[in-house]
């Protein structure tokens, strides 16, 4: 009876040992699988993004093509067993044998980001509520503008002037360059204001159109007055206009003067946000008043690859009355094209037998957020894609 109570107990401990390992190696398998996944999802847009500036550069078609769902299974195979242990003829000591497998089968479902809908959104105008978006999580403006904006618009004695952010245009780019550069430090001394404009929108109705039910209605969101000399109801409201950049508050200035840049404002096409750096305030030194149009996504991808050999970017140093600044590369995002792989470069791709890489020197942490910009204006872009069943990770054992 000892015997085999002894040996129960030790099937019993290898059937846990077993669930245990079981137990154990699942989350483990889930971890490496998740963030494993992650990296490569990530990479693939990444290299992707590089090969379409390559692309463009070439003038050849963009494309891009991503991971719509990835279904990994793991599967773990146990075994467990006893042997008498070596400890000669009188012992009887058993010792517990494991042994297992794991299999990973990723079934991936990739799919090329195509048709109508998706070119539109490659080729419209970026607008306004993207920009400001990234401007209040703090993006850097001058970089912002600088991959975004395609030409900065102003009037000059009456005539509307345009301002390319264009190489080939040499007294437009460096007006653009420097106006960037001189926002870029007025935001570094956290006084630059990307706000809309607030202001109380008023209408009137006439008394008799007005029943016990509208009124009940409206006063939840209007603030409603009378005014008995005109017999008629007044309704106002505060409503949020247009989007400004500005070296001040836009809440400081009276009412009427912000419903006037607002009208202003509404003017323009929705790509394009108001500028408004006036004097007696921070970087009013280099007062400007115009307006910021906004490019594509795919002019951005085709002006950064023009830059890499066609269309190169040259230095512009800041305007005299621009106080220092921290940065101000010649390049907006630096791509270097080279015969062979080279050795210090991070993110690389190959096409029609050249290499393409982020230029490793100084600046290069500017590169590194610039392309993480257009990583992010890429997810802003493409559309919902097409999924076949839920994006999954299974693990079965």
């Amino acid at each position: 009876m000892k015997t085999s109570v002894s040996s129960l107990r030790r099937c019993g401990l290898l059937g846990l040992a077993a669930t245990s390992l079981s137990g154990c190696l699942a989350p483990v398998a889930l971890d490496h699988a998740v963030l494993a996944y992650n990296e490569a999802a990530t990479d693939i847009v990444d290299k992707q993004i590089l090969l379409n500036i390559a692309r463009a550069a070439r003038h050849q078609p963009i494309h891009f093509t991503v991971l719509s769902s990835i279904a990994a299974t793991y599967n773990f195979t146990f075994n467990a067993g006893a042997t008498p242990a070596l400890t000669g003829n009188s012992g009887g000591l058993m010792m517990p044998v494991f042994g297992g497998s794991i299999a990973e089968n990723p079934t991936v479902s990739i799919v090329p980001v195509e048709g109508e809908a998706f070119t539109k959104r490659m080729l419209a105008p970026l607008q306004e509520n993207k920009l400001t978006l990234l401007l209040r999580q703090g993006m850097d403006v001058d970089m912002a503008l600088r991959l975004m904006a395609q030409e900065f618009r102003t009037f000059h004695e009456g005539e509307e002037v345009a301002y390319a952010n264009k190489p080939s245009d040499r007294s437009g780019y460096s007006f653009f360059r420097r106006l960037v550069l001189h926002l870029s430090s007025i935001q570094d001394r956290n006084r630059l204001y990307v706000e809309p404009l607030f202001f109380t929108q008023s209408w009137k109705l006439p008394a008799s159109a007005m029943t016990p039910e509208g009124f009940t209605a409206l006063e939840k969101d209007y603030e409603i007055r009378f005014d008995p000399a005109a017999n008629r109801y007044i309704l106002s409201k505060k409503v949020a206009g247009r989007l400004m950049i500005t070296n001040y508050d836009p809440d400081n200035l009276t009412e009427e003067e912000r419903i006037r840049l607002n009208q202003e404002a509404e003017n323009s096409p929705p790509n394009e946000i108001a500028v408004d750096i006036r004097e007696h305030y921070p970087g009013g030194e280099f007062p400007v008043h115009g307006t910021f149009r906004l490019r594509s996504f795919h002019s951005i991808l085709d002006f950064i690859g023009r830059s890499i050999a066609e269309e190169p970017e040259y230095d512009v140093p800041p305007d005299p009355r621009t106080p220092p600044v921290r940065e101000n590369p010649v390049s907006t995002v630096g791509i270097m094209e080279t015969e062979s792989l080279p050795s210090d470069a991070g993110l690389t791709v190959e096409f029609d037998g050249r290499y393409y890489s982020l230029r490793p020197e100084a600046g290069h942490q500017w590169n590194l957020e610039a392309f993480r910009l257009l990583y992010q204006l890429y997810q802003m872009t493409v559309i919902d894609l097409p999924t076949f069943g839920t994006p999954s990770i299974t693990i079965a054992k």
